[in-house]
């Protein structure tokens, strides 16, 4: 990919387009800007939820299920998986799809997964301050990092021991405006 700042960029709607978009002025090259895709998943074992409290920010020291940003040239159920192992040193299976989050002002989509334990060791990685294995009522809701959090944690709870359901999507009223 080109870097637009090698070049003399301007903000202009292409022809055919309808939004404004950085146009090089020498060759027309468009600099698209698309929303980040998040991957993660909410992870069983024995019954209890895996949560990784952050050390990174935004949000540092808040409790949070093992996501984050998808790679180039990376299918979302290997980006879930890497990010479980990277945040809580653990080997996941992933099950099926649990929810599709839209938060449009962060220009984010979240593709969350549900899965379970592959090996039940679990460790801190680099990002992450702890992590636990919570009981339902241990889940420290008042110390979630981000509302998606809460849904899919919610989400999961509303399948937990179904198969075949349909992926979940904000719940109503609600855009992830955080």
């Amino acid at each position: 990919m080109q870097n637009p700042t090698n070049f003399p960029f301007a903000k202009k709607i292409p022809e055919g387009d309808s939004r404004e978009r950085l146009v090089c002025g020498d060759c027309g090259w468009i600099h698209y800007v698309n929303p980040k895709i998040v991957v993660g998943a909410v992870v069983s074992h024995d019954g209890k939820i895996l949560l990784c409290r952050r050390a990174i920010e935004p949000r540092r020291g808040f409790w949070t299920i093992p996501a984050g940003y998808m790679e180039e040239r990376e299918t979302s159920e290997a980006g879930a998986m890497r990010e479980a192992q990277e945040e809580a040193c653990a080997e996941i299976a992933i099950d099926q799809l649990l929810a599709v989050y839209n938060i449009p002002r962060i220009s984010q989509v979240q593709l969350i997964y549900r899965a379970t334990l592959a090996k039940p060791e679990i460790a801190p990685g680099p990002e992450s301050l702890e992590v636990r294995l919570h009981d339902w009522n241990e889940i420290p809701w008042d110390d979630l990092a981000f509302p998606s959090v809460h849904w899919a944690l919610n989400h999961h709870r509303a399948v937990e021991g179904k198969s075949g359901f349909a992926a979940f999507t904000n719940p109503p009223g609600e855009f992830g405006n955080y």
